[in-house]
């Protein structure tokens, strides 16, 4: 081989890497935001955006918390999905007196449509529930943990929280 086709496989595969690289970067999707803002375009407001467990034991079980969701808007909002960003997470909502879910991680768990529909200025309650042990003694340290709401509203609606996870 001559050096001109070493020197073209050589800069051909620095290329490949770097479009590798870029492609397998990390978005700024649903899934990858360990701290959710409120989206100032979404008519679905909390009552709180983000809850902090504080230190909590993987040996004393799950945790949960209950948010309140509310349609601000002048129109009906319909919730199409409900998932999480960890398989450690799992979150439900009410649709009236009826729980929807647990619902998951996608790709850990099915992640069907549903179809909860918040009249103007009605409100939800979302449960995002936390196993504390789901990851075993690597899981040990600071979490942040993402419940999304995909909705008629535009964007997903992200309600989080924090915790710190000791033996």
């Amino acid at each position: 081989m001559n050096s001109k086709a070493i020197l073209g496989i050589s800069i051909g595969s620095i290329a490949l890497l770097a479009i590798l690289v870029v492609i397998g970067k990390p978005s700024n999707s649903a899934t990858s935001s360990p701290n959710p803002v409120a989206s100032p375009n979404s008519t679905l407001k909390a009552d709180e955006i983000n809850f902090d467990f504080g230190e909590i034991s993987m040996t004393k079980g799950n945790v949960s918390h209950i948010f309140t969701v509310a349609n601000t808007g002048g129109e009906p909002v319909v919730v199409s999905k409900l998932y999480t960003s960890c398989m450690c997470t799992t979150a439900s909502i009410m649709n009236g007196t009826e729980k929807v879910g647990p619902f998951g991680m996608p790709g850990h768990s099915g992640i069907p449509s549903i179809k909860v529909s918040l009249a103007p200025g009605a409100s939800t309650q979302v449960e995002a529930i936390f196993d504390p042990a789901a990851h075993g003694p690597a899981g040990v340290g600071t979490i942040s943990r993402v419940v999304i709401l995909e909705n008629s509203a535009g964007v997903p609606f992200k309600i989080g929280f924090t915790a710190k996870v000791i033996p």
